[in-house]
């Protein structure tokens, strides 16, 4: 069976328990074992569709349409698996799968409590990767939340009989935990760590390995110190300082020796030694690019930038094979608006950038700045990117202002226009629930020849995920077409927009689906990095124009 490795942090929230999580499973990987790795998060929602990117982050959605915690993303990058909705649980799916089978009568009158059918349920799932597929060799489970939470409590105490139940050496108790530098002391504090520790050993769980987060490396005498008194020998705890990229964790990690260390733990044999050449030589041309390209990001969301953190990794995987690195400009979408916003204030927030995307969104705010940063790139010949509501924005600047449709506009942004060039696809007017009830997950795209998004995808025929209500209008497709538009990507049945180019531009392309789902660090997604291509050009172009001045 399986193995299972379970990461759990303390002190404080927000330490990178996925980045920790995923880095393990690199390394793993890296030695040839088959891995797999999981998130449980103790909130009540469902899922985090109906969530606030501010509250939760981006909404990361899987090939099967499950909307998951941006962690999963991290999995996924960093082990190239891709991953299903039964790789993230909530509390509030939990609940609702015990209820259900309430109703059904399955408990056959007994009374329905914590322990044992909320934890039940918790260790159904937590050994459900295993049993359906015999071949894993390892199951690394990150349990979201701080220990001392009480939300988490049934999830931890599932995790303290499970151990019990296996055999020592098939699980792995991992903890990562702050260790504060106290600038005015000028020392590093273990204190925290030992009470996390205690905590968590309250609940019936000792910590097999720490990784203590830090702002610099914590030092042979803390590290000796922390062991001690969280009764471990010292190679097991593990120093989690700061780096520059994610890209580094294992590689820090692997030096340390974790991998290991945790392969002798659980009595496992690898069948290699982890080979990170490849890796090693990514993380460097991250971390010091030949060049560097500025790209504006349009956004709604600015104030929280993990609402668009496929994003960000999207354009950090696009440098490695143009050997750049991407400065990310923010710009607030909302500061665009108003009739001061003209092309000199256009000027200043984009005349030294070398690209343009508007991402992702929902609702009228901030729209008519997307729009005009949009109309912006389209006619200083700024390399253009659009994605998904970015597509619907794009639609809705040619249509006003190339095809001569006066007012055009999304009926979501308003219902009474005179032309909804983006309107409520067919099968959403109906829809009263709100969650998960969007298009969502892996759909098929053919790909038309001869244009800007063959080029990129080098296929006639793409799979794409996609979270969206709203389509380009069939009605309005010719109109568009004879302003200059082509459709260059549909679904199979020619009904759905799946991407759309203008030609005559240097490079602008949409579409309505999110390709950044689908990056990976040692395979960028193809449109990412044809866009940065695009902008290294622009910027090549820039720097010929200003010499011959």
């Amino acid at each position: 069976m399986a193995k299972h490795i379970f990461v759990t942090g303390g002190v404080v929230s927000a330490l990178g328990k996925g980045i920790a999580a995923a880095s393990l499973g690199n390394l793993l990987a890296a030695r040839g074992l088959k891995v797999v790795l999981q998130k449980f998060d103790p909130y009540l929602n469902v899922d985090p569709g109906t969530m606030s990117p501010y509250q939760h982050g981006e909404v990361f959605v899987l090939d099967d349409g499950a909307e998951c915690d941006l962690d999963l993303g991290h999995y996924e990058r960093f082990t190239d698996v891709s991953l299903s909705q039964e790789n993230n649980l909530t509390a509030g799916k939990v609940y609702e799968t015990i209820l259900y089978n309430e109703r059904k009568g399955k408990y056959l009158g007994r009374t329905v409590q914590t322990i044992p059918h909320v934890t039940d349920e918790i260790k159904r799932r937590l050994m459900l990767p295993g049993v359906k597929d015999p071949d894993l060799d390892v199951v690394i489970t990150e349990i979201g939340g701080t220990v001392g939470d009480i939300e988490s409590l049934p999830f931890l105490e599932a995790i303290r009989q499970l151990r019990l139940e296996q055999p020592p050496e098939d699980t792995i108790s991992v903890h990562l935990t702050l260790v504060p530098y106290i600038e005015t002391a000028g020392e590093i504090k273990t204190k925290p760590t030992q009470h996390s520790v205690a905590a968590l050993r309250n609940i019936g769980i000792q910590a097999d390995f720490l990784i203590c987060r830090a702002r610099q490396a914590i030092g042979d005498d803390a590290r000796r110190k922390i062991a001690l008194f969280c009764n471990l020998p010292p190679e097991f705890v593990f120093d989690g300082q700061d780096v520059r990229s994610i890209y580094e964790v294992p590689l820090n990690y692997h030096q340390q020796n974790m991998d290991d260390l945790m392969c002798k733990r659980l009595q496992i044999e690898p069948p290699m030694e982890a080979d990170l050449g490849q890796w090693e030589r990514m993380t460097r041309i991250i971390l010091d690019p030949p060049d560097r390209v500025r790209i504006a990001i349009v956004g709604k969301y600015i104030e929280l930038k993990d609402a668009y953190k496929s994003i960000t990794e999207s354009f950090v995987h696009a440098g490695i094979p143009n050997h750049v690195g991407v400065d990310q400009v923010w710009v607030d979408s909302e500061s665009l608006e108003g009739k001061e916003v003209g092309d000199r204030k256009l000027d200043e927030v984009f005349g030294d950038c070398h690209g343009v995307l508007v991402p992702g969104g929902f609702g009228d705010r901030g729209i008519q700045g997307k729009i005009n940063a949009i109309r912006y790139a389209r006619e200083q010949g700024i390399p253009f990117f659009g994605i998904c509501l970015g597509l619907q924005c794009a639609m809705i600047d040619i249509a006003r202002d190339v095809a001569a449709l006066d007012m055009a506009n999304s009926s979501e942004f308003d219902p009474a226009t005179p032309h909804n060039v983006i309107h409520l696809m067919e099968d959403q007017k109906y829809i009263e629930m709100m969650g998960g009830t969007m298009r969502l997950g892996a759909w098929p795209c053919k790909i038309a020849p001869d244009t800007l998004a063959s080029q990129c995808y080098e296929s006639s025929e793409i799979s794409e995920r996609h979270r969206h209500r709203y389509e380009v209008n069939n009605a309005y497709r010719k109109q568009l077409q004879d302003a200059g538009v082509v459709f260059s990507g549909m679904s199979p049945d020619d009904h759905l927009v799946e991407i759309m180019e203008f030609p005559s531009h240097p490079f602008f392309i949409a579409v309505q689906f999110h390709p950044e789902l689908k990056s990976r660090p040692d395979r960028p997604h193809p449109l990412f990095r044809e866009f940065v291509s695009a902008a290294v050009a622009h910027q090549d172009r820039q720097r010929g124009q200003q010499a011959e001045g």
